[in-house]
């Protein structure tokens, strides 16, 4: 037996890192070929890490809502993307303001100048004004009203899909843009098939990782608590926190904070909605307290509204980012009932 286990655990070791050079190769070609996307259509990377990059690395969380409405436990749908939004922003953003830091403080340049947040075009800006706005109301209106049914399901994907109709039909103004060449241009396809395949990448990539880090954890004896509360909840923001960081330390953060603040938002009104509003079309809709969540909402909206001013200001570096590390260690530990 105890071969056996051990034997289990160095398999599982094995997957591990076979997992993290497929996030790594992954995340690559997603960036490399999102980057053409924004070029050739001028959408912005913004844009297309709102858009195109934020729903395919959101999957995790859609499968959640799905297997979940499925099974009749809609309440761990509404936890997980509650919670996922504290970690995009709280986990990713945090520890990219840290790796910046110290990669300035190596080459021995001006640390002040480490900050995450780039020079955004105007319409740029919108998209993740926008994103937040709905990231940060939502859940306070839903609070509000206590009880989610089908017909706020049904409205929260009516405002996923209208926006994202009004999103794709914005460009780059011209002069900003790079020229694109008809042989470039005839690749567009190419590029947006290898941009969703290298996210997939990621989430497939991320779900072995997570499921081997599971199996670890319970074999050294750590609770389902624990393990819920770090490695599930970490897990399901993987895409973002393995294709995000990346994007920061290799100079796009325009492209990493879109698809932080989209994934936000398409778990706020896409995903949300669809957890609401399934239930319905199947015959069993259900109505969600949700005065249950006040704890996780109460975190989202501080943490939504402190990036929200670091944005407004143009600044977030090491300061900064340890804030958000410190919500979010904070936001564990309440979590746990540790506070």
């Amino acid at each position: 037996m105890a071969d056996i286990a051990i034997m289990d655990l160095v398999v599982n070791v094995l997957i591990i890192a076979v997992s993290f050079l497929v996030l790594n190769w992954a995340s690559n070609l997603t960036i490399n070929n999102a980057l053409n996307v924004s070029r050739i259509t001028r959408l912005g990377k913004t844009a297309v890490g709102f858009s195109l990059i934020a729903f395919s690395t959101s999957l995790p969380e859609l499968t959640v809502a799905a297997v979940a409405v499925l099974s009749g436990g809609a309440a761990l749908s509404v936890g997980n993307v509650l919670g996922s939004n504290i970690v995009n922003i709280c986990l990713v953003v945090g520890l990219a303001a840290f790796i910046l830091y110290m990669r300035q403080r190596k080459k021995n340049d001006d640390t002040s100048r480490s900050t995450v947040i780039p020079n955004f075009a105007k319409h740029e800006l919108s998209n993740i004004h926008f994103g937040l706005l709905v990231a940060s109301v939502v859940p306070l209106i839903l609070i509000y009203v206590v009880q989610a049914t089908w017909v706020v399901g049904l409205m929260l994907i009516s405002v996923f899909v209208i926006y994202m109709y009004q999103m794709a039909k914005v460009r780059m103004p011209e002069e900003e843009s790079e020229v694109v060449t008809p042989e470039e241009r005839s690749k567009l396809k190419r590029y947006v098939l290898f941009t969703i395949l290298g996210a997939l990448g990621v989430v497939v990539g991320a779900n072995f990782l997570v499921d081997s880090a599971v199996v670890i954890a319970q074999s050294i004896g750590l609770s389902e608590t624990i393990i819920g509360a770090t490695i599930i909840a970490i897990g399901t923001s993987l895409p973002e926190l393995t294709l995000d960081l990346k994007a920061f330390v290799g100079g796009h953060s325009a492209l990493a904070l879109g698809d932080i603040i989209g994934s936000s938002f398409v778990n706020i009104t896409l995903i949300l909605g669809i957890t609401l509003f399934l239930p319905a079309l199947m015959g069993r809709a259900i109505v969600m307290n949700m005065v249950a969540y006040q704890n996780i909402v109460i975190f989202s909206i501080i943490t939504n509204l402190f990036f929200w001013y670091f944005l407004s200001q143009g600044k977030l570096n090491l300061k900064e980012g340890a804030l958000f590390l410190f919500i979010y260690l904070l936001f564990i530990a309440t979590t746990l009932g540790l506070l």
